[in-house]
């Protein structure tokens, strides 16, 4: 999450509207503690990401490691057509 607030800093002072995932499931949280409504609210995060993605110009992913749902989002952005930027681009599945 720190890499991801660097790049939203960097992002908006260079005149970019960022619109990045609102919480972090990997972090003990009261909201998501119970694993039952924990996947519930994954599922609902998930579309809300890719309702974010549609709306975004581009995509930039942030960090060296691409996980099964940042890999999905890549896809999917890729398949709208929309530029995807990586913070590292050695972990691009696409390359």
């Amino acid at each position: 999450m720190s890499e991801m607030v660097e790049a939203d800093l960097r992002e908006t002072i260079a005149g970019k509207i960022v619109v990045k995932p609102g919480c972090d499931m990997k972090s003990p949280h009261e909201l998501w503690s119970d694993p039952v409504e924990a996947e519930a609210l994954k599922v609902r995060l998930d579309e809300l990401h890719r309702a974010k993605i549609r709306l975004a110009d581009e995509v930039l992913v942030v960090g060296g490691y691409i996980g099964d749902s940042t890999r999905a989002e890549i896809s999917y952005a890729r398949s709208l057509g929309k530029p995807v930027r990586f913070t590292h681009p050695q972990v691009d599945p696409g390359v």
